[in-house]
């Protein structure tokens, strides 16, 4: 499995605007962060997690001219700003897009995008997707890729992760259930939420994310979702043997 980072920051990207601290203004590319998604390709397949708002621009950094499926793990804006650049893989595959997350991000999806299910004037076109509800636990198959969702809480919010074989997907979380604990066991590839290295209500702090990794014993963990209070090198250093931060553009099999 080819994992590529699309993006690695929190809801305000880095660097931030207006802002003048050292990750901000930093020359490392490591430290300019879009918000966080990744590409999957595997067995000839190409999945895509979440779409930011950069989604496009992330997309063109990184050559990708095939989706065909997208999972999303919660319709906040940071997460799926950019739905309506599925269009465009619309007009290379020639195909709807099989779109999977839980019922509550689907029901908010349609409100947000809700040009995109109803009958209107297309205009310049609009998204063709086949919206399927997935639940925690229950593995489905996509695009030939057997892929296990996997319930994490953001705040109050449920947030799904994803797993597949020996990679798991685990964003914008501040608590994971016992239960999810153990259907992310034994893994290869272990990416996860790290915001910031204050405490935050909805997220893991630094120090809270490497203590979930080092439970979680993947045999390597990148850390997304990062704000501008984390700069890349001087973090890096710090943490723990198979531990890193993940950062734009960055490749990993798993």
């Amino acid at each position: 499995m080819n994992i590529t980072f699309l993006g690695t920051g929190t809801s305000h990207g880095v660097p931030v605007a207006g802002c003048s601290c050292g990750t901000c203004l930093s020359d490392d590319p490591r430290d300019r962060r879009y918000r966080s998604s990744v590409f999957i390709e595997e067995k000839g397949a190409a999945l895509l997690i979440d779409t930011p708002a950069e989604f496009r621009l992330a997309s063109l950094s990184a050559g990708i001219n095939r989706i065909d499926a997208v999972l999303l793990t919660h319709a906040h804006a940071d997460h799926v700003a950019g739905f309506d650049d599925i269009r465009r893989y619309n007009e290379l595959s020639g195909m709807s897009m099989p779109v999977y997350s839980s019922a509550a991000t689907l029901y908010e999806l349609r409100k947000r995008f809700g040009y995109i299910f109803e009958s209107t004037q297309e205009g310049g076109g609009k998204p063709k997707v086949v919206l399927f509800e997935v639940g925690h636990g229950k593995a489905f198959e996509c695009s030939g890729i057997s892929v296990t969702p996997i319930r994490v809480m953001h705040g109050e919010t449920e947030v799904m992760a994803f797993r597949a074989g020996g990679f798991a997907y685990v964003t914008d979380v501040s608590y994971i259930p016992q239960d999810s604990i153990e259907l992310l066991r034994g893994l290869d590839v272990l990416v996860l939420d790290a915001l910031r290295p204050e405490p935050h209500p909805t997220h893991f702090n630094l120090e809270t994310a490497v203590r979930t990794a080092g439970l979680l014993a993947a045999k390597r963990t990148f850390f997304t979702h990062i704000a501008h209070r984390l700069k890349h090198e001087e973090t890096e250093k710090k943490l723990p043997k198979g531990m890193f931060l993940a950062y734009d553009g960055l490749k990993v099999e798993s």
